[in-house]
């Protein structure tokens, strides 16, 4: 039988410690987890990033729903541990909730710490968190305003510079000499604020906040100084504070009191991250949380594990154009040396502190490539002797090589760290780039972890992939294309915000690199505009027409085409077969296959006899099948009751009609629907786009799943009684993820994005059902349109010099090539 683990805190410590269990032993524990905030695990590293607009939230989660659900975890989102009771084994939660348990893990992390001061109750006084602070932030900046920052240590630097981006005038109040003093030397700390500068912060060094004035909301801010500015925010990030509010019975001083085990003064209950002390010291940066993780997972698991000891700190910001890294004792005292390089006028400042012929401390700004050498240096307690006099200048100095970029990443040993926040070496990377066939950042990112923290090591993490794979790194970038750096959630608010035409005025507004926009770009705006507009509304784009949508036929290998006529549920009659027939004859058609979506597929079609072909089969009753679209393609049924003695519903019937109700709708891509007349699922509706199984009930909805290259079985979304109910929920979910899915986005891969129970909160509600069903319906209106006849209509004409050429097409070079 399972033990009974509950996690307190849905944060990346403790749920690093999670993921770690997971991979050593899935099977020892049943997990619930309680989280404060009402959002999935996500990185807490990386709010400056949302702050700044440089990432979206959504960028930032690290475990959506999905994992939770894939790994049984319970999770209990917006919902506060307030007790513990250490003899009954039990936590009591905000809203009622009483679990039990074996094991216990407290990470609650840490509180801000804001220093009293006169009007700091006053509403938009906050901190710099988590997310709640940064909408804050965002939803109270003013270009009228000024926006005052507190606290000149990581947290207040990287927040100053995300408000300072938006063009606010931001004035940065430390109390110190100099900036980021836990962290650089003074002459460090100035030429960093020398370049912060450069993004308009103004820095008031040794100086406080006096007074916060302000009726209600804060409308001035004073300082030591004697200067004052008129402000509607005061943003603290000055410090933190454990959060050991539950350890009431525990033994605690500055944190929650753990052994090298992470193990409380009660043997079942565990702590870790920023609400722990160990032997004296508590921890602020991700890099020890994740080595106390680690150790306290294989404590949990039951295997052997040398206890923690201990972190070395190192430290980078996060802030574009910044390349800033520290670690060890990097002030020294009267018994170290320090040796430096300094070249101001190229902001370039390296400083190594040594004792007794080895390095205790290490700060670098404006050349940070070998900070993971310099920093295996000091955690190996390496003598520098015979190396003092090149050491400044780098590992490849020593080697012969000169500069970086390449060489230096074939100069680092495989045991180099890469990422410090995660441990990750180059070995690690390399290995399982070449073990995993890892193509992508974001595969190496998502399997190893290198670079899914702060995210600052992610040009060394492309460079070791680029020289491990050559040519064959796929190095698409995580926006939508290169044409711009925003990616798909950004764009898709811009367009529904904002009124545009055209596909180009879109690309003008959002500041696109270009004024054309590529073949990845353009079919995604043009998609984005159909869906918010309906086709009646907007002029389809025949620019951004990808090669099949223009041609309303699949390419081939050898330059013919594929023409496939709807067979509506896959119901077909003697005279519709005889129909094909004499077509398929007439035009010489070299091969018919019947499709597994139970059409008739004529291939070898040359270009000029498509729309003869199309203008025959429309006359016979026939409307184009849409097997090129990101739309519709079938629905595929069983013979259910009608024949099946098995049978509990009508499916062929039912299959026509939800195929007559869908088909001609735009959809982010290919959209495949099966309707099953019993749960022997002879339709195979489990690996749907939208899955419908007749049960003697009724009808069960299934959604989300995929036959392609990796198959994803259907989640049950809900169960109806009625025929009605069933076509209402099958126009609410396809309308529903034409406007929430991103452009090429499967259903599949859009339920592990958001998460299963984000579906159901908005499709198990009748009112959100109805509205998304009303949607769908009015853009039905223009959207079933027979795209063969009107091709005929207006005239089919070849002009390929404006098709778009399908970069998923694994036949486009070929394409691109005879047109």
């Amino acid at each position: 039988m399972k033990e009974k683990l509950v996690v307190i805190g849905n944060g990346m410590s403790g749920l690093r410690v999670i993921e770690d269990l997971l991979e050593i032993n899935k099977d020892k524990y049943d997990i619930t987890i309680f989280g404060e905030e009402p959002y999935v695990n996500y990185n807490r590293i990386m709010l400056s990033y949302i702050l700044s607009k440089e990432k979206t939230f959504e960028d930032t989660i690290i475990n959506h729903q999905k994992w939770y659900e894939k790994n049984n975890i319970t999770l209990n989102k917006n919902d506060k541990v307030i007790s513990i009771n250490k003899e009954n084994k039990t936590i009591t939660s905000q809203n009622g909730k009483t679990e039990t348990y074996d094991k216990l893990l407290i990470a609650t992390g840490s509180k801000p710490f804001i220093p009293t001061t006169k009007g700091s109750e006053l509403k938009n006084v906050i901190a710099f968190r988590n997310k709640a602070d940064v909408d804050t932030i965002l939803s109270t900046i003013d270009k009228n305003k000024t926006a005052v920052v507190v606290g000149g240590g990581l947290l207040g630097l990287e927040a100053a510079y995300g408000i300072a981006m938006h063009g606010i005038r931001t004035i940065l109040v430390h109390r110190s000499g100099s900036i980021l003093s836990q962290q650089l030397d003074t002459k460090g700390g100035k030429l960093l604020q020398k370049n912060l500068e450069k993004y308009g912060i103004e820095f008031k060094l040794n100086t406080t906040v006096t007074k916060i004035e302000g009726v209600k909301e804060l409308e001035k801010v004073s300082f030591s100084d004697g200067t004052s500015a008129e402000s509607n925010i005061v943003v603290f990030a000055t410090g933190i504070i454990p959060n050991t509010d539950l350890a009431v019975d525990l033994e605690c001083k500055k944190g929650i009191l753990v052994n090298d085990f992470m193990q409380t003064s009660d043997e079942s209950i565990f702590a870790v991250g920023e609400c722990v002390e160990h032997n004296g010291n508590t921890y602020g940066l991700v890099a020890p949380l994740y080595e106390q993780g680690k150790v306290l997972a294989k404590k949990l698991a039951g295997v052997d594990v040398e206890g923690y000891s201990g972190s070395t700190l190192s430290t980078r910001l996060k802030i574009s154009g910044v390349d800033l890294f520290s670690a060890g004792d990097y002030l020294g005292d009267v018994t170290t040396e320090e040796l430096i390089l300094l070249d101001e006028k190229v902001g370039i400042y390296k400083k190594l502190v040594i004792y007794e012929n080895k390095i205790i401390g290490i700060v670098l700004y404006g050349d940070t490539a070998d900070a993971s050498w310099y920093l295996k240096l000091l955690k190996e307690h390496t003598d520098i002797s015979d190396l003092r006099t090149k050491i400044l200048f780098g590992k490849s100095a020593l080697s012969g090589d000169s500069g970086h970029g390449g060489n230096d990443i074939n100069a680092m040993g495989d045991d180099e760290e890469v990422c410090g926040c995660n441990g990750v070496c180059k070995g690690d990377v390399v290995n399982s780039i070449k073990e995993k066939d890892l193509k992508s950042l974001s595969d190496v990112k998502s399997c190893t972890k290198a670079g899914a923290s702060c995210g600052s090591c992610l040009g060394l993490v492309e460079q070791i992939i680029v020289n491990t794979l050559g040519d064959e790194y796929n190095n698409s970038p995580e926006g939508i294309c290169n044409c711009t750096d925003k990616g798909h959630a950004e764009i898709k608010k811009i367009i529904n915000e904002n009124e545009f035409q055209t596909v180009y005025d879109v690309f003008k507004k959002a500041s696109w690199k270009t004024q054309e926009g590529c073949s990845k770009c353009r079919p995604a705006i043009n998609y984005y505009l159909l869906v918010k507009y309906n086709d009646d509304k907007y002029q389809n784009d025949k620019r951004s027409a990808l090669v099949n949508d223009r041609n309303f036929a699949n390419i081939q290998k050898d330059g013919t085409y594929s023409v496939v006529p709807r067979i509506w549920g896959g119901l077909t009659t003697p005279k519709e077969l005889k129909d094909i027939a004499d077509i398929a004859v007439k035009y010489e058609v070299p091969t018919i296959k019947f499709t597994g979506g139970q059409r008739l597929d004529m291939f070898g079609v040359p270009k000029e006899k498509l729309a003869p072909i199309w203008k025959d089969l429309n006359d016979c009753g026939f409307v184009s099948g849409q097997a090129y679209a990101k739309g519709l393609r079938t629905v595929k049924t069983c013979v259910g009751n009608t024949w099946c003695r098995f049978g509990t519903q009508d499916s062929m019937n039912m299959g026509v009609i939800i195929e007559k109700l869908t088909w001609g709708s735009w959809t982010p891509h290919k959209f495949k629907i099966a309707v099953s007349g019993c749960p022997r699922n002879c339709a195979e509706a489990t690996i749907k786009d939208l899955g419908v199984i007749g049960v003697d009930s009724g009808w069960e909805i299934h959604i989300a799943g995929n036959g392609g290259i990796k198959v994803r079985v259907t989640d049950l979304l809900c169960k109806v009684e009625t025929d009605e109910e069933l076509l209402e929920y099958v126009k609410a979910f396809m309308q529903f993820y034409r406007e929430d899915a991103f452009y090429l986005e499967r259903t599949a891969h859009w339920i592990e994005r958001v998460g299963l129970q984000y579906i159901k909160d908005e499709l198990l509600n009748k009112d959100r059902v109805f509205f998304w069903a009303r949607k769908f319906e009015e853009s039905q209106k223009s959207a079933q349109v027979d795209p063969w006849a009107k091709a005929i209509e207006d005239g089919f004409t070849r002009e390929f010099d404006k098709i778009v050429i399908d970069p998923e097409d694994s036949h486009s070079f070929e394409a691109k090539e005879m047109l």
